[in-house]
């Protein structure tokens, strides 16, 4: 992956294409979200893309937390601000942020450590519908607006115990759904993996809306729509 070819970067200004979005989420990510179109009028570009934009611009560091609080589109101008030690904000020049990241400890810029790194991760996070989720939905006994499907990233954090590595594999250790009437959160955690060896650990925290009773009828024919639009991206 290079990832300078999902993103422009001018005179540290930082902006995404549709295209460059899109296929970021369909061809590194494995992510056929429908929220990811080029022509989906709510169109956003992937919290992963932002967080491996963040990796490949600022380093990789032993702790890292990020806090997602705004949907990036085409038309956004963005830049790192870092007025306070360790504390990075992805904003626009009217001070909206779009993106906050804690860190601490030792960094590293290996290039072949980051974009192992990126690539593993955003790889495991877009494997989360429909093989992590729809098993949770199942097991709480609710599902997603079949019409509307919106999974939100609210935040991910990442702890590494040492700054290299190679064939970086990522894997999930626990998954939970939480509801709350009509809302739900889903966790998950995982390991960080070098040659089969645990490097660090990490978790990722999702947002459910508009939540209604489980219907696998309902359900599958997400699913079959959601496997359709991969089969078809991947004929092109």
């Amino acid at each position: 992956m290079n990832i300078n070819h999902y993103f422009n970067s001018d005179n540290k200004r930082i902006s995404f294409t549709r295209t460059q979005a899109s296929t970021f989420a369909k061809a590194v990510a494995g992510d056929f979200n429908p929220i990811h179109d080029e022509d989906n009028k709510r169109f956003c570009v992937p919290g992963d893309l932002l967080f491996s934009v963040f990796l490949a611009e600022q380093g990789v560091y032993q702790s890292m937390k990020f806090e997602f609080s705004g949907m990036v589109g085409d038309s956004n101008s963005l830049f790192f601000s870092n007025n306070e030690p360790n504390h990075y904000v992805l904003q626009d020049e009217s001070d909206k942020a779009f993106m906050q990241v804690i860190t601490s400890g030792d960094m590293t810029q290996d290039s072949n450590f980051i974009t192992q790194l990126s690539e593993q991760y955003v790889q495991f996070s877009g494997q989360t519908f429909p093989h992590i989720l729809v098993p949770l939905m199942q097991e709480e006994g609710v599902m997603i607006n079949p019409a509307r499907p919106l999974v939100i990233y609210k935040n991910m954090e990442i702890t590494l115990d040492r700054l290299s590595g190679d064939n970086i594999e990522l894997k999930l250790t626990n998954s939970i759904l939480e509801k709350n009437g009509k809302k739900g959160e889903v966790g998950l955690e995982f390991s960080i993996l070098s040659d089969g060896e645990e490097i660090g650990h990490g978790a990722k925290n999702m947002l459910l809306s508009g939540l209604r009773d489980y219907e696998q009828e309902a359900l599958d024919e997400v699913i079959q729509a959601y496997d359709q639009r991969k089969s078809n991206f991947q004929i092109q």
